[in-house]
């Protein structure tokens, strides 16, 4: 018997340790703990843009004889001006988790179509006029639905949810491993505030021809300690491939005095020049995954 409920606080270990593997088998090493999974139920600090706009949230659970087989955590965006046009009177599958079929647990997958159908039930009850879904979980490089989720994927099509955003491709470097030169003739680096972290300019003769922003604060003063060794590349631009690799030579150099050990980055999947450098920087490919998913109506289909 399947029985698909309101999560409930005693269900916290058992919703942890899906999404744990979830987490897992995207980025290597990371592991939420139960408060931080908790708290992102409640909250999402890091999306200080959106999370504002969000006036309902719900978390569901599929228990499956006594045990949590599969969750799913939905948001409802407001409808007023000050919400942004794409969030608008919106209702979101944020994240819709399931454990596959194990030999010790055949039937596992099965809580899935139950829990769908009522996250539909949801999105129906709040009249939101979009219907978005998304498999965002509070850990780096985990978004959109990744291609190691294909049970995720599935599903979703299942319901009628189509990818209409970008492929994102997610890559992983490890600090020390980083390609570093020591060239760059004629230029010097500033380091300011930027935008998405610390920004490292590069100019030569007074005028920039780069810059790279590493964003050290993935751990969110504390309140996800598991990540204190991690960072992200918030923004890397530079003139010609030679001065990006002297501006990553330079944050690598920043990150070791920080004791961040892992480095991540983004880039589409149509970006070819950018992931050719990546790739020769020491970046290795995580995962690629699919952003925009949308439920139409049949009126818009038309």
């Amino acid at each position: 018997m399947i029985e698909v409920r309101v999560f409930r606080r005693s269900d916290r270990d058992q919703l942890a340790a899906l999404v744990n593997a979830h987490v897992q088998a995207v980025v290597p090493g990371v592991s939420l703990s139960v408060n931080a999974v908790l708290g992102s139920l409640e909250r999402e600090p890091g999306e200080f843009v959106v999370d504002p706009w969000v006036t309902a949230r719900v978390t569901l659970v599929a228990e499956q004889r006594g045990r949590i087989v599969a969750a799913a955590h939905l948001v409802r965006y407001g409808g007023g001006p000050e919400v942004g046009g794409t969030y608008r009177d919106t209702a979101e599958i944020r994240w819709l988790l399931f454990w596959p079929d194990a030999a010790y647990w055949p039937d596992a997958s099965a809580a899935a179509g139950p829990l769908m159908e009522r996250c539909l039930q949801v999105c129906a009850g709040w009249r939101a006029a979009r219907w978005y879904a998304d498999g965002t979980l509070p850990a780096p490089g985990v978004y959109g639905v990744p291609e190691q989720w294909p049970h995720v994927r599935d599903l979703y099509g299942r319901a009628g949810f189509r990818p209409e955003g970008r492929r994102e491709v997610v890559l992983l470097a490890e600090v020390d491993r980083l390609r570093t030169e020591d060239g760059g003739d004629g230029l010097a680096v500033h380091r300011t505030v930027g935008v998405n972290g610390t920004r490292l300019t590069a100019r030569r003769d007074g005028r920039e021809v780069g810059f790279v922003e590493v964003d050290t604060g993935l751990a969110e003063g504390g309140r996800f300690a598991h990540l204190a060794g991690w960072a992200d590349v918030g923004n890397l631009e530079a003139d010609d491939d030679a001065t990006a690799v002297w501006l990553v030579g330079r944050a690598a150099r920043w990150l070791r005095l920080a004791r961040v050990e892992r480095l991540l980055d983004y880039a589409l999947d149509d970006e070819h020049d950018r992931l050719r450098l990546l790739r020769g920087l020491g970046f290795e490919e995580l995962t690629r995954t699919e952003r925009g998913w949308v439920r139409r109506r049949e009126d818009e289909e038309r």
